[in-house]
């Protein structure tokens, strides 16, 4: 049964993984023995993820990517084929955020938000498509939000991309499902990140979330690698186009108090 679980020696990338959530998840992997390359779009916070990763004993790469470029994400390709010999998983974790009233959301900001975070992550996906192909255990996780599925107040342009993200998951895990590459999303409830930490940490949205989430407070990231690990693994050999919620309760509630 172990086995299962076990992807020690596996190579993965984290596109996004310089920081917050997409960190929490690439230094998890490299616990589980996993060779793992986090990549972000500053140098610093590359640098320092790489040492981290390297001292958890695996092999790593230091590396800068931007979604938005999709030369910038075929060059990060071929580095990490150079440097680990293939790909068995990829994470797709960059995305940003804006909060503001919709009426007001101008169409450079809308189409900007949506190419880092949907079109960067399709960008994402088709230059890595062929090594996990080849891998023939190929994993994606796409992480999406609880705005997947709910509306958060003054952040269409973030919900539109993260429900879009979810059918771009559904669409990749069922076409790419004959390719041996199994693609679900990892959907996390609300954790503090450089991202949102303005829009949560005493404001009053922060409160509603909070009252809305029946474990009573906010997540820790490290709380969302043990899911990550699994749709990592070969437990999944009979899961795509798929979504695992974590969530501390907040989907499945309605009033709680």
């Amino acid at each position: 049964m172990t086995k299962l679980f076990d992807i020690a020696g596996r190579k993965a990338v984290v596109i996004g993984g310089t920081s917050g959530i997409g960190r929490a998840i690439a230094l998890g992997l490299a616990e589980a023995g996993v060779h793992t390359v986090a990549s972000g779009t500053r140098a610093d916070r590359a640098r320092a993820v790489t040492e981290e990763l390297r001292a958890r004993g695996v092999r790593s790469l230091e590396a800068t990517c931007d979604v938005g470029d999709r030369a910038s994400l075929d060059a990060l390709r071929e580095r990490v084929l150079e440097a680990l010999g293939g790909v068995d998983i990829l994470v797709n974790c960059a995305g940003r955020t804006f909060r503001k009233p919709t009426t007001d959301v101008g169409d450079a900001e809308w189409n900007s938000l949506l190419d880092t975070n949907v079109t960067g992550m399709l960008r994402a996906c088709q230059s890595f498509h062929g090594p996990l192909r080849e891998s023939g255990r190929g994993r994606i996780v796409n992480v999406a939000s609880l705005s997947s599925f709910v509306a958060f107040h003054e952040v269409a342009a973030y919900g539109a991309s993260k429900a879009a993200v979810m059918a771009l998951t559904r669409s990749l895990g069922t076409e790419w499902a004959k390719h041996g590459i199994r693609t679900n999303a990892l959907v996390p409830g609300v954790f503090v990140t450089d991202l949102n930490r303005a829009l949560l940490e005493g404001t009053p949205r922060g409160q509603e979330l909070l009252t809305r989430t029946p474990l009573g407070r906010f997540g820790e990231t490290q709380e969302l690698v043990g899911a990550a690990l699994f749709l990592c693994s070969d437990a999944v050999s009979f899961v795509t186009g798929t979504s695992l919620v974590v969530d501390g309760g907040f989907l499945a509630s309605a009033v709680n108090q």
